[in-house]
């Protein structure tokens, strides 16, 4: 309709491409970063990998097709695959997840990011590489430090409000055991693990 009242206007008809409408990981609203339910292309590789995996199955083809640079045939495979069984649906999620940081930080760091996811949720364990944080004295009281406070230091969370959510809703985990009094106070030593989430882990160094 636009094109056609343009003309009427005497004006030349405008070219138009429409594209459907990509949702995000959540699988029901558009992919947007104010919902929160979006993979930035600049976010670190285990980041990207892991938001890729959590896209529902019935839209991981989707993905593929329009977010992805797979060429006509090397998609048509995979479809094939995965109607006929010789793909499962998992080892297809893998592939996207890798396809993805492999685009935006390249191979290396595409393989990386398997590893990490490999070993973090398939295996269950600790990842090797996990970043040292230093925590200066000053943040400790009688040798504690407020849990609240702590993930905010780790850049775990951007408020106290968002470190108590996490830790009300069960991600928060010090040494693999889970922590769920937002108000509870604990004693670091060197090497202590924390992890937010299943993407995020810090290693403490007392500084």
């Amino acid at each position: 309709m636009g094109r056609t009242l343009q003309k009427e206007y005497g004006v030349e008809a405008q070219i138009v491409v429409t594209l459907p409408l990509l949702e995000g990981i959540d699988g029901v609203q558009k992919m947007s970063k104010s919902l929160g339910n979006y993979i930035g292309i600049d976010e670190e590789p285990n980041e990207i990998y892991g938001k890729a995996m959590s896209v529902p199955d019935e839209l991981m083809l989707k993905y593929y097709e329009l977010a992805t640079d797979l060429t006509h045939e090397e998609l048509s495979e995979l479809k094939q695959g995965l109607v006929d069984g010789n793909v499962h649906p998992r080892d297809a999620k893998m592939r996207l997840a890798a396809t993805f940081v492999r685009m935006y930080h390249g191979m290396e760091a595409a393989e990386a990011a398997q590893q990490h996811f490999v070993t973090v949720f398939q295996r269950r364990s600790l990842p090797e590489d996990i970043e040292e944080h230093v925590i200066s004295a000053g943040e400790f009281e009688n040798g504690k430090v407020r849990l609240i406070r702590l993930l905010t230091l780790l850049g775990f969370a951007v408020s106290n409000a968002e470190a108590r959510r996490s830790i009300q809703q069960g991600a928060v985990r010090l040494n693999e055991v889970k922590l769920e009094d937002p108000n509870v106070e604990v004693m670091l030593q060197d090497g202590d693990v924390i992890q937010s989430g299943k993407r995020k882990f810090a290693k403490i160094k007392l500084g």
